[in-house]
């Protein structure tokens, strides 16, 4: 499910649904679904394991912020709606607003995509900038308390062995601590340990699917002209097994990221970096990082061995008062910039889940809604990987025929910049990949060459 297939989000259609929720995990999916929580809890407790920074500055639990985050449409509009303002407030502290049908050179299938016909904005801004922009707006909210250097160590059960019945983490001194709740949501990340906890607890634990890529990706950030906004991409396409990309930013900056799949390692060293760049097919990229001058005190790199999907929808048996979102559910392929804006819809989802039927039966509601979110974006960029034979994993129905379609697409989109913008629609996670397959679209592809 993409954003268009979702009703918005409406905090009056929850009312009172119980005294205290915690929420593990002070990323951007923990402050949402805090957020959302806020409208149905008396209290909401947001633990963290690092302190919350002040201001636009990396936490050390998220060793991917130092790399560029694309917020996506559908997770901006997500972002407005539980938080009003928010846009605004991001622009107004130093983000970008771009034009992604125009300032963004989108290399693929062996050309740059047309312009396109319709403006489609995008917001450009660090993730950092974009944390703590959220962060300032959750922890305006008088009933939620943002709460950091604190341990998560195991869950509470209650009497009867049946529901979650709270937290225990260790204290800011190091000192045991406990915390009641009424429901507790799992926004760990990646490393999440509800599956392990699942099975230790008379549990299944969710199963699992696992599609390697081997990605490695490294980032450094160049001064920017103030005027320059230019958004670059260029994906990895068999056979280059190598991509990158260039994301404007506050403070003048372009944040410029290499990434190699399958082996194909990305630079740690300048000189690397810099042929790495020149390599690609879309010279702006070599001449950005060879031109401008380097504000990196080093190269940041961050290896990414698979797509990680886990299952929860289909368990036949969950504790009562605890969710997981987030990472925790699926991390896709860094690639494709869609973990941010996942994050948003799975809070989306937690609000219609919740105002549909408050506490009783939340856990099946819930996951049965954050499968539909992942479905889609699952296919996207799973999807995608397997243009390469040496990715590994379940592969979904029909990946190699919707490819073939895609690919051909975008050699279209070259020329066709309503298929430029239809396949970006898709990549924002507004629309479904279906859309691609409206007949105005396929007449479009398949149309003989004038």
């Amino acid at each position: 499910m993409t954003l268009n297939g979702w009703d918005r989000y409406d905090p009056g259609r929850v009312g009172a649904v119980g005294e205290r929720a915690v929420v593990v995990g002070g990323s951007l999916a923990g402050l949402c679904a805090a957020r959302v929580l806020a409208d149905g809890f008396d209290e909401v407790v947001v633990l963290e394991r690092d302190e919350f920074p002040d201001g636009a500055v990396g936490r050390e639990g998220a060793p991917q912020t130092g790399h560029p985050h694309i917020l996506l449409e559908a997770g901006r509009t997500t972002l407005e709606d539980l938080f009003p303002g928010f846009s605004e407030e991001l622009a107004a502290a130093g983000g970008l607003v771009v034009d992604a049908a125009t300032d963004m050179t989108y290399y693929d299938q062996g050309g740059p995509l047309a312009d396109g016909p319709e403006r489609l904005p995008m917001y450009c801004a660090s993730r950092p900038l974009i944390e703590s922009v959220v962060r300032r707006k959750v922890s305006s909210i008088p009933n939620v308390a943002l709460r950091g250097g604190r341990r998560w160590t195991e869950f509470l059960v209650a009497d009867d062995g049946n529901a979650v019945s709270g937290v225990a983490y260790d204290d800011v001194d190091g000192a045991e601590a406990t915390l009641d709740a009424d429901l507790v949501v799992d926004a760990a990340g990646r490393t999440s340990r509800t599956p392990a906890w699942l099975g230790a607890n008379g549990y299944r634990a969710p199963p699992e699917e696992a599609v390697g890529v081997d990605v490695t990706y490294a980032t450094i950030r160049v001064e920017r002209p103030p005027a320059d906004r230019r958004v670059l991409g260029v994906p990895p396409s068999p056979p280059r097994t190598r991509g990158g990309a260039a994301v404007p930013v506050e403070g003048d900056r372009w944040e410029v990221i290499m990434q190699g799949i399958h082996g194909d390692e990305a630079p740690t060293d300048r000189d690397g970096f810099v042929a790495f760049a020149e390599s690609l097919p879309l010279d702006a990229l070599g001449e950005i990082v060879t031109d401008q001058a380097w504000v990196s005190d080093q190269i940041d790199r961050y290896p990414f061995p698979s797509s990680l999907r886990r299952r929860y929808e289909r368990l036949d048996r969950f504790p009562d008062g605890l969710l997981v979102t987030g990472d925790a559910v699926a991390s896709f392929n860094p690639i494709y910039g869609q973990g941010m804006s996942v994050a948003a819809l799975d809070a989306l989802a937690l609000h219609h889940a919740l105002a549909a039927g408050r506490l009783d039966g939340l856990a099946p509601r819930f996951f049965d809604r954050v499968a539909d979110v992942v479905d889609d974006v699952w296919a996207v960029s799973v999807g995608a990987d397997f243009k390469f034979s040496q990715t590994t994993g379940p592969k979904p129905r029909g990946t190699d025929l919707f490819n073939r379609y895609v690919d051909r697409l975008l050699r279209r989109a070259q020329t066709d910049g309503v298929l430029r913008n239809a396949f970006f629609r898709v990549f924002r996670l507004e629309e479904p990949p279906t859309s691609l397959l409206r007949p105005r679209i396929l007449w479009r592809v398949f149309r003989p060459d004038q």
